[in-house]
């Protein structure tokens, strides 16, 4: 697998990752031979150093340090929320057009990777806003109701919890299509029947930050995971009225 690097210096690479790799080797899937760590290593022909993680179905921007200095420079970013995180996800529902999920989070640990972590750890403070794009309607009965409806966010994580942004939208009753452990397993069904999609509808587009050396700012962009492309096109959203909305959102955001 040949990854698409969006950037690159002596100190730290960025790449787009895809829908379906693991960041890094994990007792969860022993079984697995390719991660974007390795991948990357092998690619550049240098060692690289994780400082955040996406998980396996999400798509997206991921930073990558050349050296653990710059690891932990980058590091003290994530932790300290300087880092700006912007995805873009599809959510069963109609959405408000504005929002803020304030809801701590209790961290959720594997029985397996994080048997030795501690077991009672109090909830954790967890932030995200949104901004509703688009709004769909289907004619198709889902469950109880005449018509499937969904919506698209722009979404920012504040903050930096196992899963936050799937959890959070879950907790106000939008979870994102595709999610198949906190989503509508009802809703999933449908859009693998009706539209062949599968996967998760969460894809990290925009990430900015200081630049760990120079100082400067930094703003890394990737486009939408291609199964999610492929699903808005079918409702009418080409990929070219995509980017309009997200660039009008980021402008908008901007000068707010």
């Amino acid at each position: 697998m040949h990854l698409n690097i969006i950037y690159q210096d002596d100190y730290l690479v960025v790449i787009d990752k895809p829908s379906g790799l693991l960041v890094h080797r994990s007792m969860l899937d022993k079984h697995e031979t390719e991660f974007a760590l390795q991948l990357v290593r092998d690619q550049i022909n240098q060692h690289v150093f994780p400082v955040h993680r996406l998980d396996r179905p999400t798509s997206g921007v991921l930073v990558f340090a050349l050296s653990p200095d710059i690891a932990r420079l980058l590091g003290e970013q994530f932790s300290t929320q300087q880092i700006l995180k912007r995805y873009i996800t599809i959510t069963r529902g109609h959405a408000p057009e504005l929002g803020e999920i304030d809801y701590a989070l209790k961290e959720q640990l594997d029985k397996i990777a994080d048997k030795k972590a501690k077991q009672d750890k109090a909830a954790q403070a967890a932030f995200t806003t949104f901004t509703r794009l688009k709004t769909f309607e289907l004619p198709f009965a889902v469950s109880r109701y005449p018509s499937a409806r969904y919506s698209l966010l722009m979404v920012e994580p504040k903050t930096g919890r196992k899963h936050q942004i799937r959890r959070h939208l879950a907790h106000i009753n939008h979870p994102i299509i595709g999610d198949t452990t906190h989503g509508d397993g009802k809703h999933n069904q449908f859009l693998k029947q009706h539209f062949d999609f599968s996967g998760l509808a969460l894809s990290c587009l925009t990430m900015k930050f200081k630049h760990p050396v120079h100082q400067s700012d930094l703003s890394l962009h990737c486009q939408p995971a291609d199964h999610i492309t492929r699903l808005l096109a079918a409702w009418d959203i080409d990929r070219t009225s995509l980017n309009t909305m997200i660039k009008d959102n980021e402008e908008k955001q901007r000068d707010e």
